[in-house]
């Protein structure tokens, strides 16, 4: 199927929407198990199922058979458009579920029902003790619920140094925190 892969990609370029068909026929199948697999909602897989094909017709023209086969083309398409919905999924489902987030950022004066004054001491002393920049993408994540691309894009930093940062800043966090435990 690789090489009539190939033609029908070159000829879908060409506008040719019987190629199209013939594709689409060819290597829906291997697109929509691979969704209901990681949807598994019938119709949310047809549904990001057609935007994938929809992208692969108007990206004829970019294919590289030297980059992979059309299935493979197909399959990274489709996992990646996938991998899209059900973040998307998980994000909406979280909004709902979760209550606003001026509500989860914690108050270092109120109490909390978990744990004890002592506690809360313990770690508002220990973000105190950050550097300024680690204890600001600590703050983001765990206070705000970022993701650390989130981050990086909200500070306008690359997403190596958020990571480093955060990295750095979990580390001392651990080292003060347990020194005063």
């Amino acid at each position: 199927m690789g090489i009539q892969g190939s033609d029908l990609i070159r000829r879908m370029a060409g506008g040719d929407r019987d190629a199209f068909a013939a594709f689409y026929d060819a290597y829906a199948p291997l697109g929509f198990g691979l969704l209901r697999r990681m949807l598994r909602d019938p119709e949310e897989a047809a549904e990001v199922l057609q935007e994938v094909f929809w992208e692969l017709w108007r990206a004829a023209g970019d294919y590289d058979p030297q980059r992979g086969s059309p299935e493979a083309w197909v399959t990274v398409r489709v996992r990646s458009r996938g991998i899209d919905r059900v973040r998307s999924v998980r994000r909406r489902e979280e909004m709902f579920a979760s209550p606003p987030i001026d509500d989860v950022v914690p108050d270092a004066h109120a109490a909390a029902p978990d744990t004890t004054v002592e506690d809360r001491e313990t770690v508002t002393g220990a973000l105190g003790e950050l550097p300024p920049n680690q204890r600001q993408v600590i703050e983001l994540a765990y206070f705000r619920g970022l993701t650390q691309s989130e981050i990086a894009a909200r500070l306008g930093q690359p997403l190596g140094t958020v990571k480093t940062r955060m990295r750095l800043g979990m580390e001392r966090l651990r080292g003060v925190v347990g020194a005063r435990v």
